[in-house]
């Protein structure tokens, strides 16, 4: 059959806006072997090779908005970019379409259907449906994909303790004890996405605060370009439908009002970090309760004394045991527990620590490196599974849930504004970083009346950075937010960024730590927290777990001092330290400070 020059045209235009064969096949209606004979006879991949206009536009503009240069004459080659990009995008979009009409009204002349053609109507209809539309009008919709194709896609590039994870999806209960930063939530956001488009099941995921449960959502958007070049749209709740269903993905924070009423397989994600954890556990188990329903909790540990430890080591199970007069239970250990294991209670229960994540395949990590950059027990906690036994740190567990919050929920605050917090007053503590240790920055909002609640806006991590570059980046926030003071701890290396802030911050605060200065500290960090005077959104556990790691000790001489395994060449707990240095411009007695000043501006 002959076809159209318009129609070649149509198929060339799409090829080169890199639609995929079969997208083409299913928008134009021609025989998948013969568009690609006309890529082979036309040669299509050699001018995939050459940028186009807006390829090379788009390219610009991002060199020019990527130069710190603030002229008018920067600015308008800024504005004369966009419009070019703008147009070359609209000629890319509306140009195609008139080949696209012209071919599809030339099939339909062709292709009428013959007197004897058994096809379902509803199939004719819903081809037609989908012909003549761009692929950006096809939203959330995956049909035309096999299970083989998406499981193969899911499969790629996955290390063979997330390969166990997917053995193990069956499974009623799975309960994941995890490392930091092995890809957990990367790939259980891929896991619920390619078994929606097989099952066509719902998918809740259970966050802490809702940006948390975004870093799904992203993830599985991304998945779906990537995999299939098939754009999704929603917020809180998207349905996604392919040739096995629909389904619908909820992302929820687990404040929300909304987060109850919905049913699907659930994902709880750093359930160790989530206060009351007991209530969250009735609400994944509401949404879970028919049988065909999973429920997937995974974390990294806080400490044994969360509500959620005996969750996870059986001893609420064996406590039920006990009420009923039963025997109680043996439940699993360690070593069978890295291998993945079904315990007494029903629950499929795995460790995964940064040696088997490498054992595993992950070569993202250079553990020599990790073990110098932090104490034995810091490690410990962090990328060994291990719980902080907080029965001797200063600051425990219990405590420190009062401060979570979520960050969504601070009206006055966007954190992406060219000014987040207006001209809000804020204070900065900066923390230095030792020879091998990441530097800590905190930006904390003062409470608006002697004795109401202090804010963490935003926290900041460098590690292996010049002095100059750390001082640089305090010179950022100074432009970016109204900063009233910059407390600096100066002992060793935090003299050369002190020396360097003062250049453009002059009332910056040095901080001396000797033992009187920290047990200061300390006092101050034990008043506002133990009052519930502060909060710091509840996704950043790791200032949860420096503020655990603070102990009490002597020195030689026999006073009384605080550490975090912390000497001249290590330092630990820094986000906490980096609170602290701010939140001590306040005092000691806040009774007597002044409220804090604020200017709103025009």
């Amino acid at each position: 059959m002959s076809y159209s020059e318009e129609t070649i045209e149509a198929a060339k235009k799409l090829y080169l806006r890199r639609y995929r064969v079969p997208d083409i096949v299913k928008e134009l209606g021609v025989p998948r072997r013969t568009v690609y004979f006309w890529i082979n006879k036309y040669s299509w991949d050699d001018m995939l090779e050459h940028e186009g206009p807006l390829a090379a536009a788009g390219r610009r503009l991002e060199n020019l908005m990527n130069r710190s240069d603030n002229s008018d004459e920067h600015l308008n080659a800024i504005d004369r970019a966009i419009n070019a990009y703008e147009k070359l995008r609209k000629i890319e979009i509306d140009y195609p379409k008139k080949f696209l009409v012209k071919a599809h009204k030339d099939l339909e002349e062709k292709n009428q259907p013959a007197e004897s053609d058994n096809k379902p109507a509803r199939e004719d209809k819903a081809l037609k449906g989908r012909r003549g539309k761009r692929k950006g009008s096809r939203n959330n919709d995956f049909r035309g994909i096999t299970k083989d194709v998406i499981e193969a896609r899911f499969k790629e590039h996955l290390f063979q303790y997330q390969l166990e994870l997917w053995e193990a999806k069956d499974e009623r209960t799975r309960n994941i004890l995890k490392s930091r930063q092995i890809g957990a939530t990367y790939y259980f956001a891929r896991e619920a996405f390619a078994d929606a488009l097989m099952t066509g099941d719902n998918q809740v995921f259970l966050s802490a605060s809702r940006a948390q449960a975004d870093i799904f959502k992203d993830y599985i958007k991304h998945f779906a370009m990537e995999w299939f070049e098939v754009e999704i749209k929603g917020k809180d709740k998207i349905t996604i439908i392919s040739d096995y269903g629909e389904a619908t993905l909820y992302f929820l924070s687990t404040n929300s009002a909304t987060a109850q009423g919905y049913h699907g397989h659930v994902y709880v994600d750093e359930y160790f970090w989530i206060p009351k954890f007991q209530r969250l556990k009735k609400l994944a188990s509401a949404m879970a309760t028919h049988k065909k329903w999973r429920k997937t909790y995974f974390s990294t540990p806080s400490a044994k004394s969360h509500d959620a430890y005996p969750f996870w080591s059986g001893s609420e199970f064996n406590e039920r045991m006990r009420r009923r007069n039963e025997p109680e239970a043996k439940f699993p250990d360690e070593k069978a527990m890295s291998s993945g294991a079904r315990s007494p209670d029903g629950q499929w229960r795995k460790i995964i620590t940064i040696h088997d994540a490498l054992a595993g395949g992950c070569e993202l990590f250079d553990l020599a490196q990790l073990q110098l950059e932090y104490g034995d027990d810091e490690f410990a906690q962090l990328f060994e599974c291990k719980f902080i036994d907080d029965t001797h740190s200063v600051f425990q567990l219990a405590q420190l849930e009062k401060c979570l919050a979520d960050r969504a929920d601070w009206r006055d605050f966007d954190p992406v504004a060219e000014r987040p917090f207006g001209n809000k007053e804020v204070w900065i503590g900066y923390d230095p970083s030792r020879t091998i240790d990441g530097a800590s920055i905190a930006v904390v909002a003062p409470p608006i009346k002697a004795g109401g609640k202090f804010r963490v806006l935003e926290k900041i991590t460098m590690v292996n950075q010049a002095w100059q570059y750390q001082a640089a980046v305090i010179k950022d926030l100074t432009q970016k937010y109204n900063v009233k003071f910059i407390g600096i701890d100066i002992t060793g290396p935090g003299s050369g960024v002190f020396e360097l802030v003062q250049n453009f911050f002059p009332a910056a605060t040095p901080i001396h730590y000797s033992p009187t200065n920290k047990t200061r500290l300390v006092l101050k960090g034990q008043d506002v927290i133990g009052n519930n005077r502060i909060e710091w959104d509840v996704s950043w556990s790791d200032i949860a777990a420096g503020f655990m790691a603070i102990r009490r000790t002597t020195t030689g001489s026999g006073l009384l001092t605080y550490v975090a395994d912390r000497t001249e060449r290590h330092g630990h707990a820094d986000a906490a330290w980096a609170i602290l240095h701010a939140i001590s411009n306040e005092g000691l007695d806040h009774t007597q400070q002044r409220t804090s000043t604020y200017d709103f501006g025009d």
